[in-house]
């Protein structure tokens, strides 16, 4: 069995960016409409009126304040409020597999490898544009990858499965190295005229390498010291949308067509799930959880996070031990946790201890503890 280190992240940001602010006024556009619109049906009661949203509510619900979006115009537009994504020729690499070969060649470099080392490719991520060909077989394409590639869907924990699934891959002497690469665009299946949740979600796209302990030269190299998986059946979030919506044409345009969740619930039921499977986790590792420099938490909702660190160490977390960047990401699903890996781990000494953690749809929840050698 061999060890296996995480040796290089990568990051891919949208180069547009929306404030609470921008989104709030496109938001309150469409509502201002509707309900004029609808004025008459509303004072005899038969259509609810909508109610408009602030900046304020937003960013005490989430802790977000702004989001990169691969489209900007036609979210903002109270006509459209989607993002406008033009389809791309059968011969031109699609728009995850160009947002993941972005964030695949910082990771290589931050690792010190090029593709000749690199035996596979895992796609994890929440929202896959296509069934079929995979993403990870273009992506491996794209970057000229000799091996094998595969998508898979576990929602917000993607990326933590990912590495789980590359690291028994490495240990079992099935590959070298592998590329996992989580592009995330969370925008296009986002309902924007929806006061709950028009706020979640930006688009990003992390890549990370994991590798043999004995072939990495990076100076980014953590141990993987142990990972834990748990999902369980839950309704709570949940997006319909699929290829069978065209033999059922009632649901076609319908509300689960999109994201939709019970924001309390999710809450209430994750919050200890996460803190309970991480401190079991780091005892069955001989470890204290007072043993840990940092936790990259999922980047999802403020509020939960600083819940679940609270849990975990029995106060409030400091700034440093659980680094937030939803506040101008907001939720990237998978791929947030390794956003605050990327940005939050070189100034971290050798010897260090971290958990890496992400919990969504599923429900599901991963762990993985790292080491800063």
């Amino acid at each position: 069995m061999h060890n296996v280190v995480i040796s290089g992240t990568g990051l891919y940001t949208p180069a547009n960016s929306i404030s609470n602010d921008e989104l709030v006024a496109s938001f309150n556009a469409y509502v201002q409409q509707f309900n004029a619109d609808n004025a008459d049906a509303i004072a005899r009661g038969e259509v609810e009126a909508l109610s408009e949203s602030s900046s304020g509510f937003i960013e005490k619900a989430s802790g977000i304040k702004s989001r990169f979006v691969i489209d900007k115009e036609g979210i903002l537009d109270p006509l459209r409020m989607v993002p406008r994504i033009p389809e791309r020729s059968n011969e031109d690499w699609g728009i995850l597999c160009e947002m993941a070969v972005g964030a695949a060649k910082e990771a290589l470099q931050r690792a010190g490898k090029t593709v000749a080392d690199i035996d596979g490719v895992i796609v994890a991520c929440s929202n896959l544009q296509r069934a079929y060909p995979a993403v990870a077989i273009e992506v491996q394409a794209a970057l000229g990858i000799q091996g094998w590639g595969y998508d898979m869907n576990v929602a917000c924990s993607s990326a933590t499965f990912g590495i789980q699934a590359a690291t028994t891959a490495i240990q079992t002497g099935q590959a070298r190295a592998i590329l996992m690469v989580n592009p995330e665009i969370c925008t296009g299946h986002l309902n924007f005229r929806d006061r709950d949740s028009h706020f979640i979600f930006g688009d990003a796209a992390t890549a990370v390498i994991i590798e043999r302990a004995d072939l990495a030269t990076s100076k980014y190299q953590f141990d993987v010291v142990g990972t834990k998986l748990l999902t369980q059946f839950s309704n709570n979030i949940r997006n319909n949308f699929g290829f069978l919506n065209r033999a059922a044409e009632e649901g076609v345009g319908a509300r689960d067509k999109l994201f939709v969740q019970e924001g309390r619930k999710v809450f209430k039921d994750v919050c200890p799930m996460v803190a309970e499977l991480i401190a079991a986790h780091l005892a069955e590792n001989q470890l204290n959880v007072s043993d840990v420099k940092r936790f990259w938490l999922h980047q999802a909702n403020l509020n939960m996070n600083l819940l679940i660190a609270r849990k975990l160490l029995g106060r409030d977390a400091e700034a440093h031990e659980a680094p937030v960047i939803l506040d101008t990401y907001a939720n990237t699903s998978s791929a947030g946790s390794v956003i605050a890996l990327h940005k939050h781990q070189d100034d971290l000494p050798a010897g260090s201890l971290g958990v890496l953690s992400s919990f969504g749809a599923g429900y599901s929840i991963g762990s993985v503890i790292l080491r800063k050698r």
